[in-house]
This record gives structure tokens, C-alpha cells and sequence, in this order.
């Protein structure tokens, strides 16, 4: 709608007159006598209104009482508001200000000067309108474009979830590992994050990053798909070559993740290369294929680490038999599967009833 009104609330009929005349040929005049009328007159008509010349005293309603009245509708941004006064008061003009009045104008009046004020704010305030409406339009443009985003974004994590579980679950078949077992790995990887982002916030994990390490953590075991199952697959105790046949799932699943997992979330990849290479590091530098130790393994790795040594530890294979859950968090704590980080174990220690429900939960007995 147009702003075609100049609105004038002025009770001197002269002054209330020669505004009219500055006015009249540009715009349509709306004049009022005193604050209630003109009060009743903008509510009516605002929409259509460029400005609002307004005296501040005005018999039955001041200037300041029509102020306060709007600004409790919140129709004071609608229109800029110019006042009129005789009054040279420091307060006054303050708290006109505080209104949200553009101006004021002091009685006696040059009609060149109103004129040129009036139509330099009316321009100002057409511009720092359609300013905001812009901005509005291109705040809207970018939350249809983001929500857009997210809603592809869960397609693709969905589809990386999917094709990251069906890898998993070659590598599972082919070691004759159970679903399961990649259940309790995210599961297990998840809550054990979740206890150090609460305990250690200096590791400035994120529910965001731990849904991404959880992911990610299934995959630790991928570089095994290329062993020949002679080894992976032996039930007794495997020799010196062998043993280091196994190692090698490391470096081979990190080969792996480097050439074939390529997707857009670089994030993502990083973890799945980081997972698969170190996790089975340890914190005192005994672990392999790299030797890292202490805060040179990432956290993602730590907490991949002792889930997957946890899930050994109370899980059946064909070379060995489990142990309870009293028996595994004894060796672990106890640094019988290798060394982790006293913060590690302080955050295992605390959730530690939550791993054991998570292991009872999707346990592969029948």
C-alpha cells in the first residue's frame, strides 16, 4: 500500500493550518485537533501514513500519552514521527526519543526547513523500509535454501549410513562376527563420548562430532575385507607371521577408507581414516601400526579403542571364549588389554553401567 498521508495532530488551528499548506499538494492531509482524535485517526490508517507531525500539548491527550499508547501497540516503528514543542526540556526531548520520535521540530517554525526535514525523513524511512523488507525476502530466500540443505543432507548421511553398515557387515560376515557386534561398537563408541564431552569439555567433542565418530567407528575393522581367512578365520593362537598379517588390517583398512570412502563430508572421512589406521594404539605408545601415544591419539580414536577392546573382551569368538562384564571392566581398568588415558577410564568408569546395559541389550546370546 502506497504512503500517501501526511498526518497532522496539531490543536493551534494556525500552525495545524500551515502545515496543511505545506503539504497539501504532494500528499493527502489527515489533521486532528488533539491526541485522542488523532490517536483513533492513525490506528485506522497507519499503513498508509509516510509521517505524523504531532504538537506535544494537545488538549485531552498529550503528545507523550499518544507516544506511550502506540508504542504498547507496537505501531511506532510503522511510521516516523516528527514532534512539536515550544519546550526546550533536555527530559522531554529524551524521552520522546525513547518513543522512537525521528525529530523535533521548535515552535516558531520555518515552513522551508519542516518541509526539507519532512521529506528527507519520509525518503530515509522508505529506504531503511524496503531495506528491511530485502533483508527479510533474503533471510526467508536462506532458510527455504538451508532447510533445502539439511533435507539433503539427510539423504546423503542416510545413504552413507547405509552403504557404511553394508560394508560393515561383509567385513562381520567374512570374521563370522555377529550384527550385533556393530551395534554395541557404535553404541558403546557413542556413550563413551557423550561421558567425556560432559567430564572433559577441553575435548570440545559435540553430539554433531560424536554421531560422526560413532559412524565412523564401524568401519575400524574394514582393512580385514583383504586378509586371507586362514588368519582371520584361525581358532587357535596365531604365530609371529600371522600376527603381523593381522596388524596389517590397520594400514590396509586406512588404504582402504583413503582410495574408496569418499564422501562430501571431509569430516567424516578424516574419522574413518584416523578410526581404522590407530585403533589399536594405546596411550603408553605400545599399540600399532604407528606408535602413537598419549594426546597424539586423537579422542576419536581413544574412545574407538576401548570399545572395540571392551567388545573383544565380552564377546565369544572362535579363539577364545568371553569374559563377563565385572571381569572386562577389571582389565581394562587394570591396563591388561594396554594402557588408555586416566581420563578414559574416569569417563568409562562413569558410564560404566550404561555400557553393561548396552552389551546386555545386543548381546549375540540367544
Amino acid at each position: 500500500m502506497k504512503k500517501d498521508i501526511v498526518m497532522i495532530m496539531e490543536d493551534d488551528e494556525v500552525s495545524r493550518e500551515m502545515l496543511t499548506e505545506l503539504f497539501k499538494n504532494e500528499y493527502k492531509i489527515l489533521a486532528a485537533s488533539n491526541g485522542k482524535e488523532g490517536l483513533e485517526f492513525f490506528v485506522k490508517n497507519y499503513a498508509s501514513i509516510a509521517v505524523v507531525l504531532m504538537d506535544l500539548r494537545m488538549p485531552v491527550m498529550g503528545g507523550m500519552q499518544v507516544l506511550e499508547l502506540l508504542s504498547k501497540k507496537k505501531l511506532l516503528s510503522k511510521v516516523p514521527f516528527i514532534l512539536i514543542t515550544s519546550e526546550e526540556s533536555v527530559d522531554i526531548e529524551k524521552k520522546g526519543y525513547e518513543y522512537g520520535a525521528v525529530e523535533y521540530v521548535r515552535k516558531p517554525f520555518y515552513p522551508d526547513v519542516v518541509k526539507q526535514m519532512v521529506k528527507n525523513i519520509i525518503e530515509l524511512f522508505d529506504y531503511k523500509t524496503k531495506l528491511e523488507l530485502m533483508v527479510k525476502s533474503q533471510t526467508e530466500k536462506l532458510k527455504q535454501q538451508n532447510k533445502l540443505l539439511e533435507k539433503n543432507e539427510r539423504k546423503l548421511r542416510k545413504m552413507n549410513d547405509t552403504m557404511i553398515n553394508t560394508l560393515s557387515n561383509v567385513v562381520e560376515f567374512r570374521n563370522m562376527e555377529s550384527e550385533n557386534h556393530i551395534k554395541r561398537i557404535r553404541e558403546y563408541t557413542k556413550c563413551l563420548g557423550e561421558s567425556v564431552m560432559k567430564l572433559f569439555p577441553e575435548y570440545n567433542l559435540t553430539h554433531e562430532k560424536l554421531d560422526k565418530i560413532s559412524s565412523a567407528a564401524v568401519l575400524h575393522d574394514i582393512g580385514k575385507i583383504v586378509l586371507p581367512e586362514s588368519v582371520i578365520l584361525k581358532p587357535g593362537k596365531l604365530n609371529a607371521d600371522e600376527t603381523e598379517i593381522m596388524k596389517s588390517h590397520t594400514s590396509k583398512g586406512a588404504e582402504i577408507v583413503a582410495e574408496r570412502i569418499n564422501f562430501e563430508d571431509r569430516e567424516f572421512c578424516d574419522y574413518c581414516y584416523d578410526i581404522t589406521r590407530h585403533h589399536h594404539e594405546r596411550y603408553d605408545g605400545t599399540g600399532y601400526p604407528d606408535g602413537l601415544k598419549e594426546e597424539q591419539l586423537s579422542i576419536a580414536v581413544q574412545l574407538v579403542s576401548l570399545a572395540d577392546a571392551y567388545d573383544d573382551l565380552t564377546s565369544k569368538h572362535i579363539y577364545k571364549a568371553e569374559y563377563d562384564v565385572d571381569q572386562a571392566y577389571q582389565i581394562i581398568m587394570n591396563g591388561e588389554e594396554g594402557a588408555y588415558s586416566p581420563k578414559l577410564l574416569q569417563a568409562f568408569t562413569a558410564v560404566r553401567e550404561k555400557i553393561e546395559a548396552i552389551a546386555e541389550k545386543y548381546s549375540d546370546k540367544e
